[in-house]
């Protein structure tokens, strides 16, 4: 009777620790872009450091699809372009009437859109994406809400001036190869392994276009939410020179109604322990507390967020 006795007091407690175990999803976007493998190694470093904590990362749509996922109120957490998550908490756009209870844990790194298309396409400036066939990005994903502003900003529209597919970054490297389409649009961190095998594949010639021109016109109707910036001719195999382009920051965000103490945990795990990320992806060197500036969101800061970087001097307030 003891032993039996024990053996369910074990069991017991076992059940204990399960129900006590945090489970938390990230949500991150398609396995082509920097989200995903980023997303993998923050669920490795929450996991192993966070006490209880048990982090998965998921694959989704994009930015979208992710704000609409914090939207459930469910443990998640997820990447998300700034533009995107703007529209989300002010109920605007894809999120129209719907808004977003969501906040702000960090400032991650900057996104930059590519236009990329191939030598023998003819297309040289946005403007010729008239009357070509178009990836603008995955539904559900930030790419397509950014591309189509650069397109309207070029004096496009996206419904007549273009045959317009709608795929993720490795679905649209493919089709580009392929000849299936001229061109797409893809918003993501520095190399993104979808084009750097494109521009790797013999016999392809990538072009990346032109379009940090657009910059002022997309910001005078959205907000200062995009910058003027370059991608190096280095970053990809076969660019015969700097890309001038348009940036917009990457946030890492959760409901508003997640507690202070897992904000401030999770905040504190992926500082600590950035080496690890960076081993995964050198976007993660673009993970820096000089970056958690109040303005560098538009959003609200998650009061344990804000707990954690008050430690470090940062007032976010």
């Amino acid at each position: 009777m003891k032993l039996l006795a024990r053996i369910v007091a074990l069991l017991a407690a076992a059940v204990a620790v399960t129900a006590q175990a945090q489970n938390l999803s990230i949500a991150t976007g398609g396995t082509g872009g920097v989200y995903y493998p980023l997303g993998g190694g923050m669920a490795a470093v929450l996991s192993k450091y966070v006490d209880g904590m048990q982090a998965t990362a998921e694959v989704t749509g994009g930015s979208v699809a992710n704000l609409q996922l914090i939207g459930t109120a469910k443990p998640y957490i997820a990447f998300t372009m700034s533009d995107a998550t703007l529209d989300a908490y002010k109920g605007e756009d894809k999120f129209m009437g719907k808004p977003v209870p969501v906040r702000t844990l960090m400032i991650l790194y900057p996104n930059r859109m590519h236009v990329v298309t191939l030598d023998g396409t003819g297309i040289r400036r946005i403007a010729d994406l008239k009357g070509k066939r178009v990836s603008t990005g995955s539904g559900g994903s930030a790419t397509e809400v950014m591309a189509f502003r650069v397109i309207e900003a070029a004096g496009l529209d996206k419904d007549k001036d273009m045959r317009r597919e709608r795929l993720g970054v490795a679905e649209s490297a493919s089709a580009l190869k392929d000849r299936k389409i001229d061109a797409f649009f893809w918003v993501g961190g520095l190399p993104t392994a979808a084009v750097t095998d494109l521009a790797s594949t013999p016999g392809v010639r990538i072009r990346l276009i032109d379009h940090a021109d657009l910059v002022p016109a997309m910001n005078k109707k959205y907000g200062n939410l995009y910058v003027k910036d370059t991608i190096g001719k280095d970053v990809y195999r076969g660019m015969e020179r700097d890309n001038d382009q348009a940036t917009v920051m990457n946030l890492l965000v959760a409901h508003e109604k997640m507690d202070d103490k897992t904000a401030y945990n999770i905040v504190k795990a992926v500082f600590d322990h950035r080496d690890e990320l960076i081993r995964v992806h050198k976007e993660a060197e673009n993970i820096k507390l000089e970056s958690q500036k109040k303005e560098a969101s538009p959003i609200p800061w998650h009061p344990g967020a804000m707990k954690y970087f008050a430690e470090k001097g940062l007032k976010l307030q």
